[in-house]
């Protein structure tokens, strides 16, 4: 989650905007890449998954593997979604106002 961090600051230069712009860009970008693959390998399974049940006659082959996709890729995206807003929370910065001196 600190190299979201690092990748923004050297592409914004020190211009804070550009740096948060940044961090939610390449932050959902990665969710994405994740959430595809991710995404993908769970449909591989599940067909293979099912393929399998149905030749075994193990599984019943109907409308119960959609429901059951459909739970996966909810959980899959809530996963997502939650590493997503603490990649952006962690390396997202305000300006702060700096104290100079020593302060006595």
């Amino acid at each position: 989650m600190k190299r979201i961090g690092i990748a923004a600051s050297k592409i914004a230069r020190g211009r804070l905007l550009i740096y948060n712009l940044y961090v939610l860009l390449i932050s959902f970008l990665f969710s994405l890449f994740v959430f595809v693959i991710a995404g993908a390998t769970l449909l591989v399974t599940l067909v293979l998954i099912w393929y399998l049940g149905k030749e075994l006659n193990f599984f019943p082959s109907g409308k119960e593997w959609r429901m059951v996709f459909a739970m996966c890729m909810g959980f899959l995206t809530a996963a997502v979604a939650i590493f997503n807003v603490i990649a952006v929370l962690v390396n997202f910065k305000i300006k702060r106002k700096r104290r100079y001196g020593s302060g006595t």
